[in-house]
């Protein structure tokens, strides 16, 4: 039959014809309410429910998003862990020492039971116990910690390399991460173990000032969402790696959470585990961020219009010993540019411990290059 008698045979037809015709034989025979060749409609249920069970069929079912996330969980979850403290927290009437409960999120980062977390989760803890992905619960004890950039290394005791449980999670690049890139928040908020949240990244390149009055740098900021017991969690991406240490959300808002970059933390953890503490530069100045006249700033060519008014020089301190005076204001430490007080910090590195360096300040108009030798701060 060819097509112009097809059009002339439907044509023909009435409508109760037609749709009579069409419900007689449906294109997509259904297994519930059809029987076919191969059994009855009891026959094929038990054998379309078995196919909807398989994992092939479930992952149909997951767009990319989705994959995305359960498969960066699915990597990160067992490394991380839940992180118990006992601080002294005075004592009772009878004079036993009394103590506090507290606690935060970690992850493993080696396979021998290294593990990252805050400073502010384990500073001066008196005891501290690890409960692991599988649940078990194991003491730790502090390598050490950093309260200038809330970031400390603690260990399982007695964990040995292959120690079941203990899978160290891949560690990222934050310096490879861009704005609207999907990442993983996963922790222990209010003890609920293995809790996921899931955003982007909202900024890169954030400065948080740390609880000991140090400014952080290379923070991430996401929307992942953080609650109390998120400190010191991971932050992935969806490859799975971290990119950041969770550490802190301003509790009015609304999807304002920070991490510290995997990078710096690398660079922590790597000196905690060298010397138990990071080296920093203190030359005894009280100062203040202060904008610098135009005239000056063009006259010095200063690349930047901003410096670091000192208020005060502390008695036998590096900087009396260089003769700096009230009223200076400090533009550079060794070439590099000091804006404020914030720059000050950054460029008081460890590597200026005991090492004579180049100040540039100005007093009145002009210009001036002393030498100062930072000490280490206590």
């Amino acid at each position: 039959m060819n097509p112009q008698e097809i059009d002339f045979h439907l044509s023909s037809m009435n409508y109760e014809e037609v749709g009579n015709a069409f419900s007689a034989q449906p294109v997509f025979p259904s297994a519930v309410n059809q029987t076919d060749l191969n059994g009855s409609q009891e026959e094929r249920q038990p054998e379309a429910a078995a196919v909807a069970r398989t994992p092939a069929f479930d992952d149909s079912l997951l767009d990319a998003y989705s994959r995305a996330v359960t498969g960066a969980v699915g990597r990160v979850s067992p490394s991380v862990v839940n992180i118990e403290v006992h601080t002294a927290s005075g004592r009772t009437r009878s004079g036993e020492p009394r103590e506090r409960r507290g606690g935060g999120s970690g992850f493993v980062f080696t396979p021998d039971g290294l593990i990252l977390t805050n400073s502010h989760v384990v500073h001066d803890a008196r005891r501290i116990e690890v409960t692991l992905a599988d649940g078990r619960r194991m003491p730790a004890t502090a390598i050490g910690d950093d309260p200038a950039s809330d970031l400390a290394v603690i260990r399982i005791d007695e964990a040995r390399v292959d120690e079941p449980g203990l899978i160290a999670a891949a560690l990222g690049d934050s310096q490879q991460l861009r704005v609207g890139q999907l990442v993983v928040a996963i922790g222990n908020p209010y003890g609920f173990q293995s809790t996921v949240t899931a955003g982007v990244v909202s900024a890169l390149g954030r400065s948080l000032r740390s609880y000991s009055g140090r400014l952080i740098d290379d923070v991430v900021q996401t929307d992942a969402a953080l609650n109390p017991g998120n400190s010191g969690g991971p932050l992935v991406d969806s490859a799975g790696r971290v990119v950041g240490v969770n550490t802190a959300t301003i509790l009015p808002a609304q999807g304002i959470c920070f991490a510290i970059g995997i990078n710096t933390a690398k660079f922590v953890a790597s000196r905690l585990l060298r010397d138990g503490r990071i080296r920093r530069s203190y030359i005894g100045v009280s100062a203040q961020t202060v904008p610098i006249h135009r005239r000056v700033v063009r006259f010095y060519d200063l690349p930047k219009e901003s410096g670091a008014l000192v208020l005060s020089v502390e008695e036998n301190s590096p900087a009396k010993g260089a003769g700096l005076r009230d009223g200076d204001v400090i533009v550079a430490l060794e070439g590099k540019p000091v804006a404020g007080v914030d720059d000050l910090h950054r460029v008081l590195t460890d590597v200026r411990v005991g090492v004579s360096c180049s100040l540039t300040v100005l007093r009145l108009t002009e210009k001036l290059e002393l030498k100062i030798v930072p000490e280490e701060a206590k």
